[in-house]
């Protein structure tokens, strides 16, 4: 699974740090804390015929992350929708696209890791672009990584942070083997999530399980997920799940903002289920169809 340019975004217009310029103008300084050490939290949003979803989820999580880092500064929630409102309008969007929401510690007076060098900032960055669900909507195949989630006690993932060498790292395993993404486990070995999505398994007939957020973040797709599937009467089980019990699971399907939901269709070689989307999966995948197409915060018109 290899994204593809999109010829729409070759003149995208980008705001960082309030001010609007063309993709290939728009600069961060290089004292910026997101260049010196990843200092940085980020978001990714999605416009559905002029809505964000969940949008204030994704902006509560966005405080969450800054405040256990220890920004000094952040913007509100007003001024932050005021800023991708703007963008988005300067790109004449409305629908299907992806936004990179970041928002760094700031700007440094000279480098150094010392936070209190930042006295300048916070800077947010915007970046939309066109951007359908990456995945193949008939289903991916992943691998097991080698690399390991870290656990709140190295670098808490209620955390939502700049630093994914360990995502791409596993992400390159993934394409070494030929598969879309990679299984990446917990340092006890549980599964945790993909490199890029969280993860459910369908144990059974209206059976539902996902890795309890030890060692991932608290997707807001994977919430929203979990409540459709309450309301459809599907039990969902947050906890520990092995390598075997997805191997053997009857579904497998993974979430997230940039995909959507998506069915794994295989796991280091092994077929899950009948190798096709199954019945939990495809019930699922048209609540949230139907979720995303009637709710969100109208952002334009």
């Amino acid at each position: 699974m290899l994204q593809t340019f999109d010829e729409r975004n070759r003149d995208l217009i980008v705001s960082v740090g309030g001010r609007l310029s063309h993709r290939n103008e728009a600069a961060v300084s290089p004292f910026d804390s997101v260049v010196q050490g990843g200092g940085a939290v980020w978001e990714g949003l999605r416009l559905y015929n002029g809505r964000i979803f969940r949008l204030d989820e994704h902006l509560a999580r966005l405080r969450r992350s800054a405040q256990a880092l220890a920004f000094e500064q952040v913007p509100s929630d007003a001024e932050v929708t005021a800023e991708i409102r703007r963008t988005l309008a300067a790109n004449q969007m409305t629908d299907n696209v992806h936004i990179r929401l970041t928002l760094t510690r700031g700007v440094k007076v000279t480098s150094g890791m010392d936070p209190r060098l930042n006295q300048s900032g916070p800077t947010l960055i915007v970046l939309p672009e066109h951007k359908p669900p990456v995945y193949d909507a008939g289903g991916i195949t992943l691998i097991t990584s080698s690399i390991r989630r870290t656990g709140a006690d190295s670098l808490d993932p209620k955390i939502h942070h700049n630093n994914l060498l360990t995502s791409i790292l596993a992400k390159i395993e993934a394409n070494v083997a030929g598969a879309d993404d990679a299984v990446m486990l917990d340092q006890r070995g549980f599964v945790a999530e993909t490199n890029a999505t969280n993860i459910f398994l369908a144990t059974g007939p209206g059976m539902l399980g996902t890795p309890a957020p030890v060692a991932c973040p608290e997707g807001i797709t994977r919430q929203a997920v979990i409540d459709l599937a309450a309301e459809a009467d599907i039990k969902c089980v947050v906890g520990d799940y092995s390598l075997t019990q997805l191997y053997c699971a009857h579904e497998v399907f993974v979430t997230g903002t940039m995909g959507g939901m998506t069915p794994v269709l295989a796991i280091d070689g092994r077929t899950i289920g009948t190798g096709k989307p199954g019945p939990v999966t495809s019930r699922l995948t048209e609540l949230f169809a139907q979720l995303v197409a009637t709710t969100g915060t109208q952002i334009c018109r």
